[in-house]
């Protein structure tokens, strides 16, 4: 693989606040030891206990990393999440300041039940360049590869889009594939596809992976579409500023009182986020582990030595995007997922 690019020098007496160096590659040792943890869970059935695994395991690590970080995205309020909340700080301290969205186990259910791509993942950029999404906890999005983004358009309605898609692919509209979480809210969307000629691939967990799956080009599935959570949708943005695509989002609101908070709080409900309206700036950094096999990555595989896992670790500043396949020693990892 031909190695990354140099970043140019900054000019003399510049002030520089974004990171100097790949974060990412730092970050991929944090989701492959929150993938080990989580692993053994799979298939048991107790998907919390799978998470806090995959919380507990990505903490420890991160704390070791060269930054000083906030949690942006995380898995909630200081009182409902003891580890990787909301606020918290995490690094050493040191510079540079960065934004961070965590999930450490996208995928619980999918984990629990042995289910395909579950994925640990982290992203993170320049302090101050990552959506807030208030009291939005979904959100609307429709994702894909470079050669259709110009095509995402939350206000056109679905079949239309479903047709340029075909136009521009050169292709009857029923060789076009839809990638959607399998929920009763989008019932009329299935509808229309499936009216349309389109097909359409279910999910019943897993958006950031499927994401990944839509922006990549010559996937077998064309676009993402579907309601989903926001901080899925601000990890996503991420990833997509490093590999290419596009990713366009809408806040939807659960209920009146909800939508009602986010007003009050000043967001505008009609706004089409993209990719970089959700990760400002020009230096994100992502990295996803794979804990279940799937379309995106392997998952955590174990032999008598050890395990291995696979990783996807970007950077959008130079745009390298690398596929990392690590083997781990057995006795490390007793002390990481208490393997007896």
């Amino acid at each position: 693989m031909a190695p990354e690019p140099e970043e140019p020098s900054p000019a003399a007496g510049a002030t520089v606040d974004a990171p100097d160096r790949n974060l990412a590659l730092e970050l991929v040792r944090v989701t492959e030891v929150a993938a080990l943890a989580s692993a053994r869970w799979v298939g048991h059935g107790d998907k919390e206990s799978a998470d806090q695994a995959a919380v507990d395991a990505m903490r420890l690590l991160l704390d070791t990393v060269s930054m000083d970080g906030i949690v942006v995205i995380g898995e909630g309020e200081k009182d409902e999440a003891p580890m990787l909340y909301n606020g918290e700080r995490i690094g050493n301290g040191s510079a540079p300041e960065v934004d961070i969205a965590v999930d450490p186990l996208e995928g619980t259910s999918l984990t629990a039940k042995g289910f395909p791509s579950a994925l640990s993942v982290i992203a993170l950029a320049e302090r101050g360049a990552m959506f807030d999404p208030g009291p939005c906890f979904y959100m609307q999005k429709m994702a894909a590869s470079d050669e259709l983004a110009h095509l995402l358009d939350l206000d056109r309605p679905l079949p239309e889009t479903l047709g340029l898609i075909a136009k521009e692919k050169g292709t009857d509209v029923r060789d076009v594939t839809v990638v959607m979480l399998d929920r009763p809210r989008h019932e009329k969307a299935t509808r229309e596809i499936r009216e349309a000629g389109a097909r359409i691939r279910f999910i019943s967990d897993g958006d950031v992976s499927a994401a990944l799956l839509a922006v990549t080009e010559r996937s077998p599935v064309d676009l993402l579409w579907g309601i989903g959570g926001t901080p899925e949708g601000v990890i996503t943005a991420a990833a997509v500023k490093c590999i290419g695509g596009q990713l366009v989002g809408r806040l939807w609101p659960r209920d009146e009182d909800e939508r009602r908070a986010a007003l009050d709080a000043g967001y505008d409900l009609e706004e089409q986020l993209d990719r970089d309206r959700l990760v400002t700036g020009h230096d994100a950094f992502f990295a996803a582990t794979g804990v279940t096999d799937g379309d995106v990555l392997q998952g955590v595989r174990y032999s008598s030595s050890g395990a291995t896992t696979e990783s996807l670790v970007m950077r959008s500043r130079s745009g390298t995007v690398r596929r990392v396949k690590a083997e781990h020693d057995r006795s490390k990892l007793r002390e990481l997922s208490g393997e007896r």
